[in-house]
């Protein structure tokens, strides 16, 4: 992999939520990493910012150890991504990770050598440019989920022989805990050595169904280059408006400072896209509305707040010129 910044590594979605479950919010995240607020709704991010994402997860954590377990404990099975979620599905635990390695080739930046020999197995992580490795806590975090990948698979509360970090992991005490075995500094390169019987373990998640549709799926994109359209801009700024609603008004100097351009670049970019800032706020509003008043759990004058509003009237009016009745008229209509 070339060491250029265009290179754009996919972040996944569970990341974020994940995050948000171990107490930081993503946006303080990404503003304490000096990355613009689109870069959590980004599908794919610049290897730089990619890294730093990691490296900040663990400064506001306090300690990369901490941060990888933490992560892995918190990342909820149901948002693996479609490798991820083959290997889960595997048959058994030799399965999954062969099925990990395999894959893993199709999201870089790290690649896995599986070698098992006489009666441990070794994983050895290594990076797609060595010249740019990865942060430990990211380091960490992968090791750390092919032992749990291991652990949920079979329903088995598997420990690991040996972990090797080639940089310092943080306070291995935290990651001896979590990996059940010793855990070392300062290796040749990054390892997690496993006993060969419990490969053998077979997994209570296995699905062949599921394996059939991935499979072929997955072995297509191996040898196909993907190809990612960025987010439009109007796109970009409509999901910071959203956001920012409990906040304040959003206005076009606050997108624009996100979107790290000036306001006059961001209303040409947005006239050359046929649309303006006024007309994407109301888009925003109108889309959050409805999305709130399909859960009857929300009152009305908390919804006209969340999408912006002072007071109840100014909302009342916007939504009868977007849907022609009241938010109460409408919400009877879809609960009845």
């Amino acid at each position: 992999m070339p060491s250029s910044g265009s290179d754009r590594i996919k972040m996944p979605p569970g990341f974020w939520t994940g995050l948000q479950k171990t107490g930081i919010r993503p946006s303080d995240l990404t503003r304490a990493a000096g990355l613009p607020l689109t870069a959590i709704a980004d599908s794919a991010l610049p290897l730089g910012q990619y890294f730093a994402i990691w490296r900040t997860y663990a400064e506001l954590t306090g300690d990369a150890a901490e941060a990888v377990v933490r992560m892995v404990g918190a990342f909820d099975t149901a948002q693996y991504p479609p490798m991820a979620l083959a290997a889960y599905h595997a048959r058994d635990y030799r399965d999954a990770l062969q099925r990990m390695a395999r894959y893993k080739r199709m999201c870089p930046p790290e690649l896995l050598a599986i070698e098992e020999k006489g009666a441990f197995c070794t994983i050895e992580l290594n990076w797609a440019a060595p010249e740019e490795a990865g942060p430990p806590v990211l380091t960490g975090t992968t090791l750390a989920f092919l032992l749990e990948l291991g652990r949920r698979g079979t329903g088995k509360d598997i420990t690991a022989q040996l972990v090797e970090f080639v940089l310092k992991p943080g306070d291995r005490a935290v990651l001896e805990r979590y990996f059940g075995c010793a855990v070392q500094g300062g290796a040749s390169s990054d390892r997690l050595t496993l006993r060969r019987e419990h490969l053998d373990l077979p997994f209570v998640s296995y699905n062949e169904e599921l394996l059939a549709l991935l499979t072929p799926v997955l072995d297509r994109s191996l040898n196909e280059a993907p190809i990612s359209a960025p987010s439009s801009t109007a796109d970009k700024t409509k999901w910071i408006i959203k956001r920012s609603f409990t906040a304040g008004r959003p206005d076009m100097r606050h997108a624009a400072r996100e979107l790290g351009m000036s306001e006059r670049t961001l209303q040409r970019r947005l006239s050359a896209e046929s649309t303006g800032f006024n007309q994407l706020l109301n888009e925003a509003r109108r889309e959050q509305a409805l999305e709130y008043l399909a859960d009857p759990a929300l009152d009305i004058r908390d919804i006209a707040f969340l999408v912006g509003y002072e007071d109840e009237t100014s909302f009342y009016r916007a939504f009868r010129s977007w849907e022609g009745d009241t938010p109460a008229n409408w919400r009877a209509g879809r609960q009845g």
